[in-house]
């Protein structure tokens, strides 16, 4: 699938001036992963996905990136969700007691995946960020199902998905958090509220949540297992987002490139020099990704492999924006037209520190956990 990936790249990157300059939803994009099969990229074979790991995925993302960033953002939530169903093995099921159902309920969901599905995470909520433990958004258990009630904001591509991961906390034990696959309908408002300076087109408005759902859509099958599944396997929701902007960053090295040599500017030393840190940077990022995908594909979970999970996710997001700076500098005032492919990466860029977790809480569980501490406990703001 890197192959079809790799041909998408030039159709991406072709609509994505558009796209961000008039805060649209890249519609096009989303039909060409569904023809690509790319929405069962991590759907087991026997589901009829590809069956491919984490380090498939971070290929993928990174080379989807490198055409549009914010296309490569919102794919990267629907993986987010199917890979983290996929990781949920027959064994794991038995060891955290979870019901048959709750498999049944899994199976389901990944084929529908597979035949063209995408889903979307519904989690962050105005102040409180993407920390689960300070979620406002309840549920509560009613006959056959749950309620769930609450406001989410900077869900990518509301309005668009098959069904939103949503998370809540009890309103009977405020200690546990769950997630819901929630299908769109009556009880889900998409409230547009995004206009951004970067990833203009992932349509990550503001999700308000009046639903009852049925038993099955408790993903797990086991309520309060949202925490749990976050601290113990952190790279869904940490290092996926890192691939995606390691792409951003090649992609500006890549148009200040194009730029220098149009411009015949290759002759001066300083913007050579800028070429080569940059290219180098990005690089050395790359890497970083790749060997925290791999660790996560041969030992999830493992305390090694999330230093690495939490150390790609930190030199994506810092790289991205100072490379992508340094590219806007190289190329001159020129490429910074609105419209220009390297002021579109340059504000795309910009939202890779911000985007959960951040840099400073990346930087800080790294520190904390270099020191002796526990760095899922210990810091300056709760991680989850």
């Amino acid at each position: 699938m890197i192959d079809e990936a790799r041909r998408l790249v030039p159709r991406f990157a072709a609509r994505a001036a558009a796209h961000d300059r008039d805060g649209t939803f890249p519609v096009d994009d989303f039909a060409d992963l569904r023809r690509a099969g790319l929405f069962g990229l991590l759907v087991p074979a026997r589901l009829g996905g590809a069956g491919a790991g984490f380090a498939d995925y971070a290929a993928i993302a990174y080379e989807l990136a490198r055409g549009n960033g914010a296309t490569a953002l919102v794919f990267n939530m629907h993986a987010s969700v199917t890979g983290a169903l996929s990781g949920v093995t027959d064994e794991l099921a038995e060891a955290l007691g979870l019901p048959p159902s709750a498999l049944a309920a899994r199976d389901a969901y990944l084929r529908a995946a597979a035949e063209g599905s995408w889903y979307a995470v519904a989690m962050s909520e105005r102040g409180a960020g993407s920390r689960l433990s300070q979620m406002s958004t309840r549920y509560t258990a009613v006959d056959d199902g749950y309620r769930i009630e609450g406001a989410k904001t900077f869900c990518s591509g509301a309005g668009h998905a098959d069904a939103y991961l949503v998370a809540a906390r009890s309103s009977a034990d405020p200690a546990q958090v769950s997630q819901f696959l929630v299908p769109p309908g009556d009880g889900l408002r998409v409230e547009e509220t995004w206009d951004a300076l970067g990833m203009r087109a992932t349509s990550s408005h503001d999700l308000h949540v009046d639903v009852t759902v049925p038993a099955g859509a408790l993903l797990g099958g086991v309520e309060g297992l949202a925490l749990v599944v976050a601290q113990l396997a952190p790279h869904w929701m940490v290092a996926s987002y890192a691939a995606v902007y390691v792409g951003v960053a090649r992609a500006a090295v890549d148009a200040a490139i194009e730029h220098v040599n149009e411009r015949k500017l290759g002759h001066l030393p300083a913007i050579r020099a800028r070429i080569g840190r940059a290219d180098a940077a990005v690089a050395a990022a790359h890497l970083t990704v790749l060997e925290a995908a791999r660790r996560v594909d041969t030992a999830p979970g493992d305390a090694e492999t999330n230093r690495w999970v939490w150390r790609a996710k930190l030199l994506a997001g810092t790289t991205a924006a100072e490379v992508a700076a340094s590219m806007l500098e190289a190329a001159g005032t020129s490429a910074m037209r609105r419209g220009h492919p390297l002021e579109r990466l340059y504000r795309d860029a910009r939202a890779g520190s911000l985007q959960p977790a951040t840099s400073d809480v990346c930087a800080d569980w790294l520190g904390v956990d270099a020191l002796g501490g526990d760095p899922d406990s210990e810091g300056f703001a709760p991680r989850w």
